[in-house]
């Protein structure tokens, strides 16, 4: 049996990116409903009022576009400098890109590159230098089931995830020994949102509308029929941060469960197909097939 995590004596400080809506919305509603402090972030502060009125002592609102030079190192100050510390650096600003990738032009691709993960590698490096002297702390990187594994149409999102999550892998190796935490959260579809205001559709070509169109229906669709509660993903990261062994990857939904692991099934079934011709690459030592 689940149980809710148990309320810390100090309070926690979340720092949350994008939290103007979906995910980052949730966050920061859970966090304060937990009595903790927390850093809303947002291109647009105005739309980040409402947290400030449920505790405005315990937020602060901060103007974050993770694109723009300079803004993340003024963010993370103003958060120290109210607070003192910073307990979980949650990376969730981003959007998604649906085209085949002969549909998706280059700038489109650099666009999504720049926020999904050129953002969120800013902020990081940002709050590192504070979190290496705290030594202690967590980033929280909201990536996707599709930074573990693609399908058509998705080419552009999934290569800023697959980013993301290269990144944190490499991350919780360098920050162990700092006693800080690096958790890449994969989501499948949530309740936010994200279908109805954070997708971007390349125009179609009729060449891809058979290995498209399934996909464009089907994310035009999706919004208000997603199956995830954002809520319940804030007490599940909150809960794997606190165990005593953080996973490295923490899948959130059965959709995203289900594929990920039959996705990870198909990749052991193709190792082992493909092992011995694999093998067979090394340079031939004295004696070998060259006769030598």
């Amino acid at each position: 049996m689940t149980t809710q995590p148990q309320a810390q004596t100090r309070a926690q400080t979340w720092f949350i990116t994008g939290a103007s809506s979906g995910f980052g919305m949730a966050f920061a509603r859970y966090a304060l409903d937990r009595g903790y402090n927390v850093v809303a972030t947002a291109r647009t502060p105005a739309k980040l009022a409402a947290l400030a009125e449920v505790a405005p002592e315990r937020v602060l609102l901060s103007r974050l576009d993770v694109t723009a030079a300079g803004e993340a190192e003024a963010a993370i100050a103003a958060a120290i400098a109210r607070f003192g510390r910073i307990d979980a650096l949650i990376n969730n600003a981003g959007y998604g890109i649906i085209g085949a990738v002969e549909e998706t032009p280059e700038a489109e691709f650099r666009a999504q590159m720049e926020t999904n993960f050129f953002g969120a590698l800013a902020v990081t490096r940002a709050a590192l230098p504070q979190l290496r002297r705290q030594r202690a702390g967590a980033i929280v990187n909201i990536t996707s089931m599709g930074g573990q594994m693609s399908f058509a149409g998705a080419g552009a999102y999934s290569a800023s995830k697959f980013a993301l999550e290269g990144m944190s892998e490499a991350l919780a190796l360098e920050l162990a020994p700092f006693g800080i935490k690096v958790l890449a959260v994969e989501p499948g579809a949530f309740r936010t949102g994200f279908a109805a205001d954070a997708l971007k559709f390349m125009p179609a070509m009729e060449a891809y509308h058979d290995t498209m169109g399934g996909t464009r229906d089907f994310m035009h669709a999706m919004h208000g029929t997603q199956l995830g509660d954002p809520a319940k993903a804030a007490r599940a990261i909150e809960h794997a941060l606190a165990a005593a062994k953080t996973p490295l990857r923490l899948q959130l939904g059965a959709d995203a469960i289900d594929a990920i692991r039959q996705h990870g099934e198909t990749l052991l079934a193709d190792l082992a197909t493909w092992e011995a011709v694999g093998r067979d690459t090394q340079v031939e030592e004295c004696g070998g097939r060259d006769g030598r």
